[in-house]
């Protein structure tokens, strides 16, 4: 990860997450599939009245995001060592409304992720993407040789059981991203 500083220009997480999560869609839990410092932790736990798992293998960013939802007394964020490519996320079937997988797809097996994702919806609930955009050359991100495109991303995302997989735009709020949202 680049210095914390550095990474938050990338990214307005509270306007991608007004594009990538409807309204009617905000009173579930949700689980992240790779944390961070928290850049989208902590605005999906401001606008959703649920849980938020945030999973992350590192642990000083689990203990950054746990600083960061102490010192905004948010206390709808469990945030939790895991490898949840390898381990999975540990929650249980049909337990989440939402799940974020933003950036990783560019791993060995997406979609055996996307599937993780897939069993902890419930049913009719929502998966958002966001991934760093191929097409283009970006100060960040994996090299453009491994970046999957939308429609890489879309076909993983069928593959794994999703439907109504849809773009979104993130242009003004993410311009080196690119998004997508699907149903279980």
């Amino acid at each position: 990860m680049p210095e914390e500083a550095y990474w938050a220009t990338f990214f307005d997480p509270e306007t991608a997450l007004d594009r990538l999560i409807p309204s009617d869609a905000r009173g579930g839990h949700a689980v992240e599939f790779g944390c961070g410092y928290g850049t989208f932790t902590l605005a999906a736990a401001r606008s959703i009245t649920g849980r938020v798992t945030a999973l992350n293998i590192e642990p000083e960013m689990v203990a950054t995001v746990r600083q960061k939802a102490q010192a905004e007394q948010l206390k709808n964020i469990d945030a939790v060592i895991r490898d949840f490519v390898s381990d999975g996320t540990g929650l249980p079937d049909a337990s989440q409304q939402h799940a974020m997988i933003f950036n990783p797809l560019h791993l060995e097996d997406p979609v055996g992720l996307l599937r993780e994702a897939w069993r902890v919806l419930e049913e009719n609930g929502r998966l958002s993407v966001i991934h760093w955009r191929s097409d283009i050359p970006t100060p960040r991100g994996p090299s453009l040789d491994i970046r999957p495109s939308p429609n890489q991303c879309r076909s993983w995302m069928e593959q794994a059981g999703f439907r109504l997989v849809k773009p979104v735009a993130l242009d003004a709020c993410c311009p080196y991203h690119f998004g997508l949202v699907a149903q279980r």
